[in-house]
């Protein structure tokens, strides 16, 4: 009987142990495990078998169809999905996809939220609404806006434009945030879209917006233009009307925009971290009381990992897209670093993230130590109990699941180049992340092309 119960007892270990591998591997997963085979396929410049893959996750046929459900998680593969569609040229799909999340998907805001809500949003919880970080809302506007513009939609673009610049003046009033608020290619884009229409006033408004965030080297002439019919001025405009007049005319030249879209923001993945490191990085995050019944359950051995949501590293360095129209060189304008605008939110946000999920690993650590303690007196055996006891702390621990909800098909980089020409007959020649698209645009006089590159691969 003696050895029956020996083998049961080494039975049962193997079974705890088991038990507990699981759970340790099972609390890394989340969001980001869903999207990852189509984040490969993107990196292998297959950007049909990411649309297939999405689609399986909406459970959809095609990208030409919603999903039944479009709030929740859908939303925010849709806004997945949607840059995914404008890198395969179909832009009225995607930019339905785009208007589709943006009135499912609310803004996280860092100014009327505490640290710990916050860290609730961004941290745990994954089945509740997605808060979408700021510069995720801006973008929705300026992606959409290059799909109207391709479409040739000026009309849509200065709809887009409208929402951007409200959302931006929302946040340079609550949040003054710059990597959120200066975002230039959007206020490039709006610009462009209401100097198309006419309204010329409007347009360099939202020029003078774009060079507050970037130099835009390809904006001089169109400032210029504009400035004969509006008496808008600013300490950006002045310089630059200063510096000479206008030279040609748009409505008797045609002008041809390439939008270049390239590379990938990292991603958030699951993570542990050791409680040391947790409690260094949440440290002005959390009050005395919270540090000590940290460190007293990791005493006790019921806390010694915390999950966390971190992002991916960065790939390798992007190389300088190219821009050829007619076989000869045209200028890429200053190339907007998305990523760095990611890492920023990122880092603002890691210490209340880490000091939630502190918080969130105390509960569940107290929890834990008591049932494991009921489970040791328990069991004839106190190995087993000690076993048994801490794999259900382990469970408890193992049940908080990163957020890693994020909206991962954001390209890195975003470069505009902007030329005027001679009605006609043109082709345009782009290349980024070894990625060419060739286009011949037939453009009248006083017309415009818009000609876009999406290449989402690191």
């Amino acid at each position: 009987m003696a050895d029956l119960g020996f083998l049961r007892g080494a039975a049962a270990r193997r079974g705890a142990l088991a038990a507990l591998c699981t759970l340790w591997i099972a609390g890394c997963a989340g969001h980001a495990a869903r999207t990852v085979e189509a984040r490969k396929a993107l990196d292998r410049h297959d950007p049909k078998k990411a649309l297939e893959l999405y689609n399986q996750e909406l459970k959809v046929g095609s990208g030409s169809e919603l999903p039944k459900q479009v709030s929740g998680d859908n939303a925010l593969l849709l806004l997945d999905r949607s840059t995914i569609l404008q890198q395969l040229d179909q832009f009225a799909n995607s930019s339905r996809d785009l208007e589709t999340a943006d009135k499912q998907v609310e803004m996280l805001d860092f100014t009327r939220a505490t640290s710990h809500e916050i860290g609730r949003y961004l941290f745990s919880d994954d089945t509740g609404p997605y808060k979408a970080r700021p510069y995720e809302k801006l973008l929705v506007n300026t992606i959409n806006m290059v799909n109207y513009l391709a479409q040739g939609n000026v009309a849509g673009a200065k709809v887009e434009a409208r929402r951007l610049a409200v959302m931006q003046k929302y946040l340079s009033q609550t949040e003054n945030d710059p990597t959120a608020v200066l975002l230039g290619p959007g206020s490039y884009l709006a610009g462009f879209a209401f100097e198309r229409m006419g309204e010329y006033d409007e347009a360099i408004r939202y020029y003078d917006e774009a060079l507050k965030a970037t130099p835009y080297a390809t904006l001089t002439e169109p400032v210029r233009w504009a400035a004969q019919y509006s008496g808008y001025s600013s300490p950006r405009i002045k310089p630059i009307l200063e510096g000479g007049k206008a030279s040609g005319s748009p409505k008797e030249e045609a002008e041809i925009l390439v939008v270049l879209a390239y590379g990938c923001v990292p991603a958030l993945r699951a993570e542990r971290v050791p409680i040391g490191l947790a409690l260094t990085g949440a440290a002005l995050y959390l009050d005395g009381g919270q540090t000590q019944a940290a460190r007293r359950l990791a005493g006790q051995g019921a806390i010694s990992w915390v999950n966390y949501p971190s992002l991916e590293r960065a790939p390798r360095a992007y190389g300088m897209p190219s821009v050829l129209v007619d076989g000869k060189p045209a200028p890429i304008d200053t190339v907007t670093p998305v990523d760095d605008l990611v890492r920023a939110a990122y880092e603002r946000a890691k210490g209340p993230v880490m000091a939630s999920a502190i918080t969130r690993m105390i509960a569940r650590g107290v929890v834990g130590a008591a049932a494991g303690t009921g489970v040791a007196k328990a069991s004839n055996s106190g190995a087993l109990g000690m076993l048994l006891a801490i794999g259900a702390q382990a469970a408890l621990v193992a049940a908080d699941t990163p957020d890693t909800r994020s909206w991962a098909t954001l390209p890195a980089r975003i470069a505009i180049s902007r030329v005027r020409l001679p009605p006609g007959k043109h082709t345009i020649r782009a290349v980024a992340q070894g990625t060419v698209r060739e286009q011949t645009v037939d453009i009248p006089k006083g017309g415009f092309a818009v000609v876009n590159l999406t290449e989402l691969s690191q």
